[in-house]
């Protein structure tokens, strides 16, 4: 878990994304935590869950596409909180 920015109007994205190992879920914390409005990143290496808690301008789309850069694949996802 990793706290990135201060909260507010928080919004929590869920993701299922095929990771194999540590380096995987570490590729995908670090990109995360480059993005601007990106609060906390919870990863289940284990259930191959992202969970992501974000505001503005760290939109549903914005961090879908971060994850996506990692070039890991992204199987499932959702708004869980908006």
């Amino acid at each position: 878990m990793a706290e990135v920015a201060p909260q507010q109007d928080v919004q929590q994205f869920k993701f299922n994304v095929t990771m194999s190992c540590s380096g995987c879920s570490g590729a995908v914390e670090r990109a995360l935590k480059k993005q601007e409005g990106v609060s906390k990143i919870d990863i289940s290496l284990e259930d191959q869950i992202v969970l992501v808690s974000a505001n503005s301008p760290a939109t549903f789309e914005v961090v879908k596409e971060r994850i996506e850069k990692t070039g890991k694949t992204i199987n499932g996802a959702e708004i869980v909180k908006s």
